[in-house]
């Protein structure tokens, strides 16, 4: 579970606490396991003022008298020989070693609050609160409704699901889960492909009477575009032509990031939609719209792989819950979307 570094941290850590139990000559083991639990008890203040900027709200958030808590970190500065904040009457500034502390000690902590689930966890039933993060249109049309399921399966797990399209850190106290179209990720989490994510495009019969049926990718300049927004923009519509990309994008009546909205817009007639097929599917069984054969072949990126992904940290799969939570999600998006 521990990397190499933050396992020679932790010895690091374990021969200071006996070295300390030594020098105060704590030798009743209660006398002992109180000086650890101070010192980890100092470790998380000074991690909380770090974030705060303030002794005070740190001290709020512990529910501590803020003298008790800065005596804590003074404490814990003494026995390190180093000062880790800059203190004044209005702000705390964190030094240059205290930063490199601070994030040493997050890392430490962090896998700590792993272990310790994990602990308590094992071979327990799902249970405790899961933090989900996905992108609004695929939370909206597949996630959520694949969680009703999923808590009439798991009673006992909280969700709390956050819908957008900004990309969420996988990091100390964000998300257990994420969800996210794009390519497979560089950072350091296990990314399980959901489903393809090719946008392709569509337009209403009223439009394709007015406008005409496109055929070939040039003539979409003398179309009108609905885009969807992206956190990186608007989606082009790109092609291959002898080897070279091109934007063939037509003029745009409208951009939102309301897959909804766009998609009311191209039932109405007022332009030509690219959107993932899983998006189109309701609207291209009710005949609402039709896919458009242009050729070559449109698309809205370079990259071949762009997918669906379902994104988590190694370490957290070993938790009752985010085990349930990942076999099921994976089992049946490919059981009802990609077949």
């Amino acid at each position: 579970m521990f990397d190499y570094v933050t396992s020679l941290l932790l010895v690091f850590y374990v021969l200071y606490m006996d070295e300390l139990a030594n020098v105060y000559c704590l030798k009743d083991n209660n006398d002992f396991e109180t000086t650890i639990m101070d010192q980890l008890k100092a470790l998380k203040y000074f991690v909380r003022v770090v974030e705060e900027g303030s002794f005070t709200k740190a001290a709020a958030f512990f529910s501590v008298p803020p003298s008790s808590l800065s005596r804590r970190v003074a404490d814990l500065e003494f026995s390190l020989g180093a000062n880790l904040l800059q203190r004044s009457t209005r702000v705390v500034k964190v030094t240059e070693i205290g930063r490199a502390y601070y994030k040493q000690v997050v890392s430490i902590l962090t896998e700590l609050d792993y272990s310790n689930e994990v602990v308590r966890s094992y071979q327990a039933k799902p249970m405790g609160q899961l933090r989900i993060s996905s992108m609004t249109g695929f939370g909206e049309r597949i996630l959520l409704p694949l969680l009703d399921e999923f808590s009439a399966l798991y009673p006992d797990i909280i969700l709390d699901v956050h819908l957008n399209d900004e990309l969420s850190a996988l990091g100390r106290d964000e998300v257990d889960i994420a969800i996210r179209g794009g390519y497979a990720p560089n950072e350091r989490v296990v990314a399980l492909k959901l489903m393809d994510n090719q946008f392709l495009p569509a337009a209403s019969k009223a439009y394709l009477i007015r406008m005409g049926v496109p055929t070939k990718a040039m003539e979409l300049k003398g179309h009108q575009g609905l885009y969807y927004r992206t956190p990186v923009g608007p989606t082009p519509w790109l092609c291959d032509i002898e080897g070279q990309w091109q934007d063939v994008s037509a003029p745009a009546v409208a951009v939102s990031n309301s897959g909804v909205w766009l998609l009311e817009k191209a039932v109405k007639g007022e332009g030509i939609i690219m959107l993932p097929h899983w998006v189109l599917k309701p609207y291209l069984e009710r005949g609402d719209l039709q896919l458009l054969d242009i050729k070559p072949t449109l698309t809205t990126t370079q990259n071949p792989d762009f997918a669906i992904y379902l994104l988590y940290q190694k370490q957290r799969y070993h938790l009752p819950k985010v085990k349930a939570a990942v076999d099921f999600l994976t089992a049946r998006v490919k059981d009802k979307y990609t077949q």
